[in-house]
């Protein structure tokens, strides 16, 4: 399985833009699933951001994590069912048939409706963020971020967040294959799954403390904050990126305009 939040090598249309343009899309793309409440229009929202995958080449890298994202959506929905009914009820968890317990748990259409918008919420930012980091060289990332004047260190504990990720990932599945080829059976099931985390997590914390230490040693040998740094290659706007900005502000005046109608 490819790593998650790992850097793509490839040549598509959101490879090419800037990562300024990339970062207001995010954020244009964030504020209106977070300001919405309309079902239809996050589900626009999701496909629309499936079909930029699909034209940037990147389609196969975003829909890798569909069962976490399906997984999460089953439990905000479950969620919502259980702490928030509202509306008009359209069922039972038990069904009222069952004796003593029967009309348990009521499912509502208010806490269905609410289980969605998180659940479609949810799915535009991580197919957004996902977009965008295997999209963007971290050197790239980390350029743009000094130009937004923000701060080395924040900028370095993002960086390092991002790409442990990956790394924690790739050594898990070493020490697993190791733990398994030294013929360590935890079972099978669930009770299998879980008696097959400790073998891995203490290991894996190990390694994670040993590169931190490695990794600080080497902040310091780069000079990261020592005076002004050069940067070898410059990333310019393009006309996609022109275009890019040009259909964010149309977009955004759009949803403005339409949320004040709403509300006024």
């Amino acid at each position: 399985m490819a790593e998650i939040l790992q850097y793509v090598h490839k040549d598509g249309f959101f490879h090419r833009i800037n990562p300024f343009t990339k970062i207001a899309f995010i954020l244009v793309i964030s504020l209106m699933c977070i300001i919405s409440t309309s079902i239809p229009f996050l589900a626009v929202l999701v496909v629309a951001l499936l079909v930029i995958a699909y034209a940037s080449n990147l389609y196969k890298e975003v829909i890798q994590q569909l069962k976490l994202v399906i997984m999460m959506s089953v439990v905000f929905i479950v969620i919502t069912i259980i702490t928030m009914p509202n509306g008009a009820i359209i069922g039972h968890v038990i069904p009222a048939a069952v004796p003593f317990v029967g009309g348990f748990i009521p499912i509502t259409q208010g806490a269905i409706e609410i289980g969605l918008i998180l659940t479609l919420r949810f799915m535009v930012l991580i197919f957004a963020f996902q977009l965008f980091l295997i999209s963007t060289q971290p050197r790239d990332l980390v350029h743009t971020l000094e130009k937004c004047r923000m701060p080395i260190d924040y900028i370095l504990m993002f960086i390092i967040a991002l790409r442990f990720i990956p790394t924690l990932q790739i050594e898990g599945k070493r020490i697993h294959e190791a733990q398994l080829a030294r013929g360590y059976n935890p079972g099978t099931g669930f009770l299998g799954k879980i008696r097959s985390v400790a073998p891995i997590v203490i290991p894996l914390v190990s390694n994670a403390l040993l590169r931190s230490n490695v990794l600080g040693l080497t902040i310091d040998m780069r000079g990261y904050r020592t005076g002004k740094r050069t940067h070898v290659r410059e990333r310019r706007f393009l006309r996609s990126d022109y275009l890019v900005l040009t259909v964010l502000v149309f977009v955004c005046a759009g949803f403005i305009f339409l949320t004040l109608e709403q509300i006024l």
